[in-house]
């Protein structure tokens, strides 16, 4: 069978980081949202999303196809039911589509000829930005249990503390000693190659992504995800980094996600409490106004290829576009757009030419080409975001 995953309603609830991403391919927990599939299903699967992203991300579509809704995450069940969608089938959670059986060149999809399956089951669902870090606890654990399950951990290095050891696990060629894990609140998993390095206390639920790193005397709390390549140090709670991002001096991060290729100074620091503890409100690129979060506790959404300078100070709330540049005392704006230069003195454009000069740079350091896919992405988005930048 042939899958393919869709982006669904909620992708503008997403950006930025379905700027440069299908929905499929957010981060959260151990695994993103495809491999999440694809492992359960035993499948590869493509993608449906939008047509500047669709070079990077292509669908093949077959005879025989069955579409999935990516914001839903799956679980045994669900990817059971997937699995075994016979022709005029959907699967529906209430009134949203999960899955659906489609031909090749079938023109259009009228569920009221469908014969509709209603899955009744809990399942984590990606539908707003800060979805990600408040429900990567739950997305950890669901994660760690079907990665080892009947799999033996490496062992853990005798100068490690260690805090219910059976909640550990630790993949081939991962490297750390002298350091405090405790995975009684949570599972602690430590990727393929990834590294901790001496003095670091984490408490659990945590992911280490593969070739990830943990600097010296890192202070990292749950529910956080460093993903593949990503760097941290410092302190660190309920946060998400996707790939080959760094936040790896001192300095606090919390309740907060980063994208790809993003950096953050040295001694730099979020806020992700309010001072008069009321709900925390986020920019939402649907209404271009505030959104309630229902949030008490969140931080920085900083897009891929973001960075910012030196001790920098960042608002309760604040999201940051592509390819933002944020440097200068006192606090930026809470809303940040794409292709950005300054700081709370103010801001500029931040030319393509520079931003994709110093993108091709960051790339290298990690043996990736910045190629002309990757280049046209950003040019759309420069384009689609230019509206909110004010010179």
């Amino acid at each position: 069978m042939n899958y393919i995953l869709f982006d669904g309603p909620v992708r503008n609830a997403l950006l930025p980081f379905t700027f440069t991403r299908p929905v499929a391919d957010i981060l959260i927990g151990i695994m993103t949202i495809r491999q999440k599939w694809e492992m359960r299903l035993g499948s590869t699967t493509t993608t449906i999303t939008e047509e500047y992203l669709s070079e990077k991300f292509p669908m093949v579509e077959l005879e025989e196809n069955i579409m999935i809704n990516a914001s839903f995450l799956p679980n045994d069940t669900l990817a059971e039911m997937v699995s075994d969608l016979k022709v005029n089938q959907a699967i529906f959670k209430g009134d949203e589509v999960i899955a659906f059986f489609t031909y090749e060149n079938q023109e259009e999809v009228d569920f009221d000829s469908y014969e509709i399956i209603q899955y009744d089951g809990d399942c984590l669902t990606v539908e707003h930005t800060w979805d990600i870090f408040s429900k990567n606890d739950l997305a950890i654990r669901e994660d760690f249990n079907f990665l080892t399950e009947d799999r033996k951990s490496q062992a853990i290095p005798k100068s490690v503390n260690v805090i219910a050891p059976e909640n550990i696990f630790i993949e081939e060629g991962a490297k750390l000693e002298f350091v405090t894990l405790n995975a009684s609140a949570g599972p602690i998993y430590i990727g393929k190659n990834a590294e901790i390095m001496e003095g670091t206390v984490i408490r659990g639920p945590f992911a280490l992504c593969e070739n990830a790193q943990v600097k010296l005397n890192a202070k990292i709390y749950g529910a956080t995800t460093v993903g593949p390549g990503s760097r941290i140090g410092g302190e660190v709670k309920n946060s998400v980094l996707f790939a080959n991002s760094n936040k790896g001096h001192d300095g606090f991060l919390g309740d907060s996600v980063l994208g790809e290729w993003c950096n953050i100074g040295a001694d730099s620091n979020n806020s992700n409490l309010k001072n008069n503890y009321e709900e925390v409100k986020l920019w939402s690129y649907e209404t271009e106004g505030f959104a309630k979060t229902g949030l008490q506790f969140c931080g920085l959404m900083m897009g891929d290829h973001s960075k910012c300078g030196i001790n920098t100070m960042f608002n309760t709330g604040t999201v940051v576009g592509v390819s933002a540049n944020i440097f200068g005392s006192g606090f930026p704006r809470n809303f940040v757009p794409s292709f950005s230069w300054g700081g709370a003195a103010g801001f500029t454009t931040y030319i393509t030419k520079k931003a994709f000069e110093t993108a091709k740079l960051v790339m290298g350091r990690r043996n990736i080409d910045f190629d002309a896919t990757e280049a046209a992405i950003l040019e759309y988005v420069f384009e689609e975001t230019k509206k909110w930048r004010k010179d």
